[in-house]
């Protein structure tokens, strides 16, 4: 009771107090779940590229290849599968959907992606996820025919049997996919047949009238033999193979990883602005409560308080507003998160990834937060003399 008393004497100045650690608060929380969902799409990416290698061509990015496009020759899959150590190659069509549209970096770009249901013949770890309808399959091919993405598929609202429009193609969606965190919920899966065709319009002239569609694809997915390192792999095929780029899960981790984590240090860093500033408010709090109180201070100290009594009173007090704060601000940001992403869902941007984890360290942050904001005050405080604090006026 006298706990309550106490941050109620003055409700103004303990209401803004608090707000300003929810602030900051609601900042840490925001931040940390942007960071949360960026660090779980490159881990997912990192996870299905572990157990194989990508070729493209010698100027693409094995992880971008539609970016910096050089088309190889599908008898390129033929070369690779006579490399030591490869089990099966599969040719693989990766294209912007909306090659026009500039792109946003806080969103996953929207793909076309063809190829063959089973070519891996039971050597691909993350096999398509089905939720309704049905994946594409080897009967489908010269068929126009797709199986969407979930993110793609809720912002079109489409579903099994309805049409969607690729580059002015009308495809029919014969199933839609599961969550995968990946970029295959932003793309469409169609026929390998369907997408070589579609590449054959961004080929340059000069490739157009050496090759038919056919024989053209944007990359190969390399699937090593059991045992068989990817790393070493992908050096073999890049000694025995002209002209082509071969990447891992490694080079993955290279490209991105690191950027994540300069990424995450700069969003985090900020909430951590705003959460000492909220740090700041309490200390001012609490040295005017202390300057304030001094008689009652030294009133007690006369009738024998001991000074750890005093500290623990002041640091209880501070504790206290540091965790009502922490409260509202993780209420605020578990709000804001849900709100944004039932927003981003219509244009397939889930930005946020609210976990327990985070919830509970943004609330004992903020309990810290304020008994460490509260220190000083407090121990100005118990170090006050008895005689002097009587007399202060």
């Amino acid at each position: 009771m006298n706990l309550l008393r106490s941050l109620t004497r003055r409700k103004l100045r303990t209401a803004l107090t608090v707000m300003g650690i929810a602030v900051g608060i609601l900042a840490l929380v925001v931040m940390a779940a942007l960071a949360t969902k960026l660090s779980a799409l490159v881990e997912s990416g990192s996870t299905y590229f572990r157990d194989k290698v990508v070729v493209t061509g010698v100027s693409s990015n094995p992880f971008s290849p539609a970016l910096a496009l050089t088309p190889l020759t599908i008898d390129v899959v033929q070369q690779i599968e006579q490399v030591p150590g490869v089990a099966v190659a599969t040719p693989r069509i990766l294209l912007h959907m909306n090659p026009d549209d500039p792109s946003n970096a806080f969103q996953l770009p929207a793909y076309i992606v063809g190829y063959t249901e089973g070519a891996d013949r039971g050597y691909e770890n993350s096999p398509t996820r089905v939720a309704k309808g049905r994946a594409t399959g080897p009967g489908d091919e010269g068929q126009q025919v797709a199986f969407l993405g979930a993110d793609l598929a809720r912002e079109f609202d489409k579903g099994p049997g309805d049409t969607f429009e690729i580059r002015g193609i009308e495809f029919t969606v014969v199933g839609v996919g599961e969550p995968t965190l990946m970029s295959f919920d932003t793309s469409a899966i169609v026929p390998l047949t369907e997408a070589q065709a579609m590449l054959y319009q961004e080929t340059p002239i000069v490739v157009e009238r050496e090759l038919d569609p056919g024989q053209l694809t944007s990359m190969v997915v390399v699937y090593p033999e059991k045992g068989m390192d990817t790393g070493l792999l992908a050096q073999r095929i890049e000694e025995n193979i002209p002209k082509v780029r071969a990447g891992t899960s490694t080079d993955f981790d290279d490209q991105f990883g690191s950027t994540l984590a300069i990424f995450n240090m700069i969003i985090l860093s900020v909430a951590l602005i705003s959460v000492v500033v909220g740090g700041l408010s309490v200390i001012n709090t609490m040295t005017i409560s202390v300057a304030e109180r001094t008689r009652e201070i030294g009133i007690k100290r006369a009738v024998g308080a001991s000074r750890a009594r005093i500290m623990r009173e002041l640091l209880s007090e501070a504790a206290v507003m540091g965790l009502i704060g922490g409260l509202f601000g993780l209420a605020s940001g578990a709000v804001f998160i849900y709100g944004a992403n039932q927003v981003g869902e219509t244009s397939g941007t889930v930005l946020f990834q609210l976990t327990p984890e985070i919830a509970v360290l943004a609330v004992a942050f903020s309990t810290a937060l304020g008994t460490v904001a509260g220190a000083l005050p407090a121990w100005n405080a118990s170090g006050l003399d008895p005689i002097e604090a009587l007399r202060y006026e």
